[in-house]
């Protein structure tokens, strides 16, 4: 299995350091699960099981906190791939945080009131964002990090079919859970293998040379 080469150390610049990275991947998972946890709780009448997470870039109370947030961690997923890019190599990597980060960002541009362009970011966000954990599996050196990211991104996109099955007709797929509990599967163990991740990366020992 190809795997994340040791990170550079031959640059000064510090962009080559894993903890970059590590740390703006970390925020990002922790700014969704705390300013959503939060807007739900601003957001009156709002229905944690049939509603939609989205639901809180409309309403009047939440919608900019909630919009703005979207713009600033798929920036933030973004600016972390390719930072992961420049300290371990695999352009590709970067390439699936990108589109990750751009679903989130499309979302905060045009919230669920614009229709068929919002629901087309809010898939680019959901699949993207666990093909990112499932990819990182793929070359991450650790046994135990490659196991947290493959079952959180499987998690997440088992949770993505379940999605498209009952929006397309069947919502007692959605079981007791709800939609709104569905749509946090999708999100919330990719915002957690996000803090896992980071902390990992945060925590890697200094960095040495590049292997070739």
């Amino acid at each position: 299995m190809t795997t994340l080469p040791e990170s550079r150390g031959t640059r000064t610049d510090g962009l080559d350091d894993a903890r970059l990275p590590g740390f703006l991947l970390l925020l990002v998972g922790a700014a969704f699960i705390i300013v959503t946890m939060l807007a739900a709780s601003i957001a009156p009448g709002y229905d944690f099981h049939g509603g939609k997470i989205s639901d809180l870039g409309v309403i009047d109370e939440t919608a900019l906190l909630f919009n703005v947030l979207l713009v600033a961690i798929g920036v933030g997923n973004a600016i972390g791939g390719y930072l992961l890019q420049r300290a371990y190599g695999h352009p590709w990597l970067f390439a699936i945080y990108l589109i990750a980060g751009i679903g989130a960002v499309g979302v905060g541009l045009f919230p669920l009131s614009t229709g068929g362009l919002h629901s087309i970011f809010a898939l680019l966000a959901f699949v993207f964002i666990n093909l990112e954990a499932l990819a990182t599996a793929a070359v991450v050196p650790g046994a135990l990090i490659r196991i947290v990211s493959a079952v959180s991104g499987l998690a997440g996109l088992m949770y993505v079919v379940v999605m498209l099955i009952g929006d397309g007709g069947n919502p007692a797929v959605f079981g007791a859970i709800g939609h709104g509990g569905s749509e946090r599967m999708i999100a919330y163990p990719a915002m957690l293998w996000l803090l896992v991740f980071g902390g990992y990366l945060i925590a890697s020992p200094e960095p040495r040379h590049r292997e070739r």
